[in-house]
């Protein structure tokens, strides 16, 4: 278990599927993560399965978002790592809307990077948002992440076009903000 100030992150059960599943059957969360036409619980389970079959290691880490209580509210993982250059990419949802806006998802991101700086020695950890998703590129920044580039009009979703924006964080910058773990 990876312990934040809210949250603890942990690895991601065969029993999450089912709150997976529900949360991706909600449109707006749906919509934020990119999941266009919906997804069948069986496929989730497949994908959860596929990752728990496997250790955790500089491959790929995913992980629950659960709070300190033990309600699990979200999912994160660290993805596409490169061990040459010391960099991976990065995915968050926090599904239960209940704790939306109450810096359980900031914790997490957080929690998460540090671990990523920390424990597996990397340099940059990168995002893709949707240009649409304002509050999540708000957070992302007040975190430290900065925009590097725009894909633009990526994605068409209600007759309109969107950019896919990319974000990422440097270690050196993470630690300058956000301090070093001590010991």
């Amino acid at each position: 278990m990876i312990e934040g100030r809210l949250v603890n992150l942990r690895a991601r059960a065969p029993a999450d599927a089912e709150r997976v599943e529900r949360w991706l059957s909600d449109p707006e969360i749906a919509r934020n993560m990119g999941e266009r036409y919906g997804v069948s619980l069986a496929s989730v389970q497949r994908r959860i399965e596929e990752r728990v079959g496997k250790f955790m290691d500089f491959s790929g880490v995913a992980l629950a978002v659960d709070t300190k209580e033990g309600e699990t509210i979200g999912s994160c993982s660290l993805f596409n790592t490169s061990p040459e250059d010391h960099a991976a990419w990065l995915g968050i949802m926090i599904g239960e809307r209940a704790y939306l806006s109450k810096g359980y998802g900031s914790d997490a991101l957080l929690t998460l990077c540090r671990f990523g700086f920390e424990e597996m020695g990397l340099n940059r950890i990168a995002l893709e948002v949707w240009s649409f998703n304002e509050h999540a590129m708000r957070c992302y920044r007040r975190c430290g992440f900065v925009e590097e580039a725009r894909l633009r009009e990526d994605l068409y979703a209600g007759g309109r076009y969107y950019d896919n924006v990319v974000m990422s964080m440097l270690r050196d910058a993470f630690f300058a903000q956000h301090g070093r773990t001590e010991g």
